[in-house]
């Protein structure tokens, strides 16, 4: 059986943090908050994935109140998520997300994000699509305040 999930998650723009999307460190001037590295993209796949095999959201599996995954690596997220399929005998058939930022540009990175997003989902690179946009200065993404990624998945059970 094929099944698929859909994921959502957004984060506020801090000064002092790094950002990370899709597993790679992107040079800005600000970085995503979070209990975790706050890969914006990662989650919102990570929930996708989740959704699709009918378990409960990543703030469940990974709660911030949990301090002994503070500052937690996302694609180490995907990997525990991908263990976490193979436990219900599924396995990632593929992945299409969307990251809305203003700044700064994602093209130059969508290669890289595909490689470290396959490598921990276990996930050829021609089944992961990344695409960017902008929220067209809409919002409190519009205005460069935050970061914003969708993702559906599909997964087949055996």
């Amino acid at each position: 059986m094929t099944r698929c999930g859909i994921g959502y998650d957004a984060h506020r723009l801090v000064a002092g943090r790094k950002l990370v999307l899709g597993g790679v460190e992107i040079p800005h001037t600000l970085g995503l908050e979070g209990h975790s590295d706050a890969d914006v993209l990662c989650h919102a796949i990570a929930d996708a994935l989740l959704g699709a095999i009918g378990e409960s959201d990543i703030g469940h599996h990974f709660p911030n109140t949990d301090e002994g995954i503070r500052g937690i690596s996302s694609i180490a997220i995907l990997e525990r998520v991908r263990e976490l399929l193979a436990k219900k005998q599924a396995r990632v058939v593929n992945v299409d997300a969307t990251l809305i930022a203003e700044a700064p540009k994602i093209a130059p990175h969508i290669s890289k994000m595909r490689e470290e997003i396959g490598r921990a989902l276990q996930l050829d690179f021609g089944r992961i699509s990344i695409k960017a946009t902008t929220n067209e200065g809409l919002g409190a993404i519009g205005r460069g305040e935050g970061m914003a990624a969708m993702a559906v998945a599909s997964v087949e059970e055996n």
